[in-house]
């Protein structure tokens, strides 16, 4: 099926199938909420394969994709050498709970981009990497409290799920059932961009609280950026009481620069914790930091963690081989994906404005967001006031004329290596069409 920037004749019927069928066995038949569309409407898609910048499903429905995993396929989908990687590793066994050469490869390139990282664990997830290293942090201040920010989400520990937006603050629920408040009591949940509620939290909370934990550009109540030295504010209080700061760079490391948000910002957090990319999209999470905190951790010290499956060979390899032509291609990549994509944001933008259309976009590197609101979006309170319903048709109108995006009003938005200019002019033209013929606007 040819890309035009015209509405397709777009099947269903198999994806529908293939819905129903998981709703039998699987909690509204997905293994995670926002894939089930209950944001956006519609039939979810069923993907059966992925090329470069493009996706198919179940229907033989051909798509520019810009979810791309949620972030982690920056050379797009089975870029040449990562399936390749995969495979060779396959073939010598596929799990071993024992350690292998790979580990210790993939943890130099790791450590090699970020600075302040000497040592560093993997994990299977990015949820395993935020709760290991606010354990941690917890041991090494021996304090109670975390801080994290509202719209901030850091994965599905119990501790984190507070005012954690992305796919909480979708499906409208203000924490989780099954958590009890005891569990929460001793995190601290306060506006983003506001250095001055961490001000007065440190004062309120004098030497009890252990670390503060940010996503340094947020992309779980979509893209929104730091403002202007509010990053530096965040490191000169903690480091003035005495707290750890945990950059959460799952979705940011090696994404908006090789060395991450703390090399595009210049700013040296004491643990980040990392996912998405460095497995190649394979299942995979790690933690790092200087020597003297990491060896707080077992068998070295005695904060316990452990996990069968950390350092599996399959995402040793698939991380070997995308971090390896990241390295290698740093220079052309990050210049290519930063001019590429603001081509893009500002191509749909302008088109919204075109029509009246009160949209407002939040862009860092290929992180990007489109509000259905005139903005600004610089925290939890005023992305909350997008018009979801708005979002929702966009959403759903782009779908039919071969563009996904993400399934949410409140989820980032990626752009790959893979993608082309021809990709980013059909995805202008659908968004033109889109505003002057589908009534986005309520």
């Amino acid at each position: 099926m040819g890309l035009t920037a015209t509405t397709m004749a777009r099947h269903v019927e198999a994806s529908r199938k293939l819905q129903k069928r998981a709703e039998q066995m699987i909690p509204g038949g997905v293994n995670s909420p926002v894939r089930a569309f209950r944001s956006v409407g519609g039939d979810p898609l069923f993907i059966v394969r992925g090329q470069g910048s493009h996706l198919w499903d179940a229907d033989e429905n051909r798509y520019i994709d810009y979810v791309g995993s949620w972030g982690p396929l920056i050379l797009g989908h089975a870029p040449p050498g990562v399936p390749e990687a995969i495979g060779a590793a396959a073939k010598n066994g596929t799990s071993f709970g024992a350690s292998t050469a790979a580990e210790a490869d993939l943890a130099e390139i790791v450590i090699s981009a970020f600075p302040h990282v000497e040592k560093i664990r993997f994990v299977n997830s990015g949820t395993e990497a935020t709760m290991s290293a606010i354990r941690l942090a917890r041991a090494y201040t021996q304090r109670k409290y975390i801080v994290k920010f509202e719209g901030c989400y850091h994965g599905h520990a119990d501790a984190l799920l507070v005012k954690a937006g992305s796919g909480v603050a979708t499906l409208g629920i203000p924490g989780s059932a099954g958590v009890p408040e005891e569990f929460t009591q001793l995190t601290l949940a306060l506006p983003f961009n506001d250095a001055g509620a961490l001000e007065l939290a440190f004062k309120k909370f004098s030497n009890q609280i252990a670390c503060v934990i940010v996503e340094p550009v947020v992309g779980n109540m979509g893209c929104v950026p730091p403002a202007p030295l509010y990053l530096d504010a965040l490191r000169e209080i903690t480091l003035r009481n005495n707290s750890l700061l945990i950059f959460d760079e799952v979705m940011t490391g090696f994404r908006l620069a090789f060395g991450g948000a703390q090399e595009r910002y210049g700013i040296l957090p004491d643990l980040t914790t990392f996912g998405k990319i460095i497995g190649g999209g394979l299942p995979v999470g790690a933690y790092g930091g200087p020597a003297h905190i990491m060896d707080m951790v077992a068998p070295l010290g005695p904060v316990y963690q452990a996990g069968t499956l950390s350092g599996n060979p399959l995402a040793m390899a698939a991380g070997l081989a995308t971090l390896r032509y990241l390295r290698s291609h740093k220079s052309t990549i990050y210049t290519g994906l930063e001019m590429l994509s603001a081509q893009l944001t500002e191509g749909v933008t302008a088109a919204a404005k075109d029509a009246g259309v009160p949209l407002c976009c939040n862009r860092v590197g290929s992180m990007f967001t489109w509000y259905f609101t005139d903005g600004p979006v610089t925290n939890w309170t005023s992305a909350a006031k997008c018009d979801t319903e708005a979002f929702a048709r966009f959403f759903r109108a782009m779908l039919d004329r071969g563009v996904y995006l993400p399934p949410s009003q409140f989820e980032a938005a990626f752009l790959s290596a893979a993608h082309t200019e021809k990709d980013v002019h059909h995805t202008i033209a659908a968004a033109k069409q889109t505003f002057a013929t589908s009534h986005v606007a309520s």
